[in-house]
């Protein structure tokens, strides 16, 4: 590699756009199996977000929700109407605490939001262990739904859980 190929900086450059930001990739209109990408949104976040907490990728996430691992989508209601993860529940990142105890029956939970760019599932796997639940009971999807989605796997429309309104 010559100096001159050398990047500069690894860090992202800032983005802006005119329309409202897209955070899981958009079809193509009449294009199977292509998506529209939008870099402009986010901050990328670690890849573990609390020590003890295992990050998985879409083969061990299959792989643990087969073996009965809660599958939670941790995103805002709106989100996870759109679209989903077969199986998952919804609780939102802003609600975790609340929920705890819809949490503690379960071997093993498992964590998504939108993407490694993503801080909802961060957000809500940090509180729950600052709060005391087991790390080793907690997995991180970081590829979210834009990993998702991008792969081409499937998705399901999420519905409404007790206590929540469809309308949020």
């Amino acid at each position: 590699m010559t100096e001159q190929s050398t990047p500069t900086s690894m860090n992202r450059p800032n983005r802006q756009r005119e329309a409202e930001f897209q955070m899981v990739p958009a079809p193509v209109p009449d294009e199977t199996d292509l998506v529209v990408v939008d870099t402009t949104w986010g901050e990328i976040q670690p890849m573990s977000p609390a020590a003890g907490v295992h990050t998985v990728g879409e083969l061990e996430l299959r792989e643990l929700v087969a073996h009965g691992a809660l599958l939670v989508d941790s995103r805002n209601q709106e989100q996870f109407q759109t679209a989903t993860l077969p199986g998952a529940v919804h609780i939102p990142f802003s609600d975790v605490l609340d929920r705890r105890n819809e949490l503690e029956d379960a071997d093993q939970v498992v964590f998504f939001c939108n993407g490694p760019q993503c801080p909802q599932s961060p957000t809500a796997i940090t509180q729950l262990v600052e709060d005391g639940f087991p790390a080793q009971r907690i997995a991180y999807y970081r590829g979210g739904m834009h990993d998702w989605v991008t792969l081409g796997l499937p998705t399901s429309p999420g519905t409404a859980a007790r206590g929540e309104s469809a309308e949020k």
